[in-house]
Order: C-alpha cells, then structure tokens, then sequence
C-alpha cells in the first residue's frame, strides 16, 4: 500500500482552519457505509489491461473493513464502473481526448458488461447481504452515473467510508460529489490505490483540506466501534 502521510504543513493547515486533524470521533453504524470503489478485475488483476499494482496490496484492508462494517451493522457497498461501447455512456469526451485510439478502445473494452474484466476481483470478501451496483462515471455519486445516492438515503445513510481505486480519479471524485450532496465522508488512507505516491498523497491532502476525514484503516474500525458503543449505551438506556 501507499506508504505515504499528510505532510506537516498540511497538518497545521487543518489545525489552524479547524482546530483538529480528524474531524469525526465516532460513526453511528446505522447511518454510515462502507463504499468499494472500482476493485475489478481490470484495475487489481496481475497484468490486468489497466492494472493499479497498489490495489492488490489494500484488498486485505479492504476485507477487514467489510468484516468490522457487518458486524457493526453497516451496509457494504460494492461498485463498479461499467461502460457501454457507445452513445454518452461511453465517455466520448474522455476517450476521444486523453487516450490514443487503440488504447481507448483496451480501456472500454475492459470496462464493458458481462466482462471477465468487469467482474469484482475474486480475493474480495464480498458477502450476499452486501450491495453490488455499477457505475458510468468516474464520481459514484453524480446524477445519472449509478443508484449509490438513492440506496443511501433510502437506508437513512448520511455517511460513506470510501475505499478502492484509482484514489486520485473515481475515489477522490465520488468523495467530492459525495460531500456535496450532504454526505459526511472518511477516506480510507491504507485502503485506497493509485499508480503512484504522489497522486495518492494529493488527494490525501485534498480530502483532508475540504471533503471528508482522512483516517488508516484501523483508525476507522476504532471509530466505527466507537460509534455502536454509543448507540448500544443509547439503547440500553432508553
């Protein structure tokens, strides 16, 4: 995984703007999910035709997050990015300007439905009480890319622990549409990939500045548990 950490100036940066590093203490388990961004497949399988080498390091984090979440009574969201071969569904703009045709063409072709590609890598505990939805944007959450918002706020969900790859592209983008539609965001350090270190640590410190709290794995656990303590407390003594 990415061995990197918010730099000290950013660190006091967040001090002086807000008095903090970390923003939540706790998360009501009731009220929060855990969302797997795009670990198919094409980006975590070796030689895979757009592989993330980092992505199979954070699969192990990845599960033990899925784990604690059920057990604490969160929902676990998997999502994929799933492109048709044509039509506005397919990132015209996106293909036709920052790839070359040929490699334009690998990319849809291993992103399309009914893909082995597309298909959720298999190291991944995904369980049958867990939510598997696709997405055709970068951004799980923008309007018309897939149905995360919805299922969200019909559960009464009003936080996402976001997890996956690339964390610089659909990681980062669904964490910012996510914030601002009302949505309190954690950002999974040890258990979001990129290609590299660097691009990795700049949507660290972009999160960290003005979308969500950026948290390692087990400093999420902590506080998922923290947070049904509180609501067991709440319930016994109600």
């Amino acid at each position: 995984m990415h061995n990197v950490h918010l730099p000290q100036n950013i660190i006091d940066r967040l001090i002086m703007k807000r008095g903090k590093v970390e923003i939540f203490d706790s998360l009501d388990p009731a009220r929060t999910a855990l969302v797997v961004i795009d670990m198919q497949n094409a980006f975590v399988a070796e030689g895979a035709a757009l592989e993330v080498p980092v992505a199979r390091s954070i699969v192990p984090n990845i599960n033990e997050l899925a784990t604690a979440s059920r057990e604490a009574g969160t929902a676990v969201v998997w999502v994929r990015i799933t492109l048709a071969q044509s039509g506005p569904n397919a990132f015209p703009v996106y293909y036709r300007n920052f790839f070359s045709p040929d490699k334009a063409a690998r990319h849809q072709s291993a992103l399309a439905e009914g893909s082995d590609s597309n298909a959720l890598y298999p190291e991944l505990n995904v369980e049958p009480e867990d939510i598997i939805l696709d997405k055709n944007r970068f951004s799980a959450m923008i309007s018309g890319s897939s149905e995360l918002e919805n299922i969200l706020r019909a559960k009464g969900i009003d936080t996402i622990v976001i997890t996956g790859t690339l964390s610089n592209i659909c990681c980062e983008a669904t964490a910012r549409d996510a914030m601002m539609l009302g949505f309190n965001v954690v950002f999974v350090s040890d258990a979001n990939a990129a290609l590299s270190d660097d691009e990795h640590l700049a949507s660290m410190i972009t999160i960290a500045q003005g979308f969500g709290d950026v948290r390692t794995t087990g400093e999420t656990i902590s506080i998922l548990q923290a947070g049904a303590g509180a609501s067991k407390r709440a319930g016994e003594a109600a």
